[in-house]
């Protein structure tokens, strides 16, 4: 069974995991096997460590955490009063359970209620399975991009979904 909460501090080294193991499930093959080869559960733990686990909700299974959505108030200069989510992650293996919408359901119901306009999320513009999920959730593609450098240059797509 399925339950969901906010994260806590003492969450952080699950979080780390999950972190870890999803970037592998997710990028392989989308970004740099070098710069795969380079992340670490306990990298991951150290940020959410950091952060002290603030603005993030979890999803977990017989108390072992399975995925996450971390998120904030967006820092796009050209998005004011947006919120954005930072990253949502869900463990392959309990991935199409309806966790993503569980998750982002609760974010964008806390963005709503903090009276952001709306929400923002950047995505790797080859993770179509992501894209494609953002869509059904309401997220549009805005037309911005950046490039990142995760071990050789990648783009990613911005996708917003307005509240008002």
């Amino acid at each position: 069974m399925i339950s969901f909460r906010k994260a806590v501090i003492e969450d952080a080294d699950q979080l780390g995991y999950v972190h870890y193991v999803s970037w592998i499930e997710t990028y392989k093959g989308l970004i740099s096997d070098s710069f795969l080869s380079e992340r670490n559960p306990e990298k991951s733990a150290k940020m959410f460590r950091r952060n002290n686990c603030e603005r993030i909700f979890l999803a977990e299974d017989k108390n072992i955490v399975v995925g996450f959505i971390s998120y904030n108030q967006a820092n796009d200069e050209d998005l004011e009063n947006y919120g954005a989510i930072y990253a949502l992650y869900v463990l392959k293996a309990h991935q199409h359970l309806g966790i993503g919408r569980t998750l982002m359901d609760y974010a964008i119901s806390d963005l709503m209620k903090l009276r952001f306009k709306g929400v923002s999320i950047w995505v790797l513009s080859t993770n179509l399975n992501a894209i494609l999920f953002y869509e059904r959730m309401g997220f549009i593609k805005d037309g911005k991009t950046k490039d990142e450098i995760l071990g050789e240059r990648v783009t990613e797509i911005r996708m917003i979904k307005k509240f008002i």
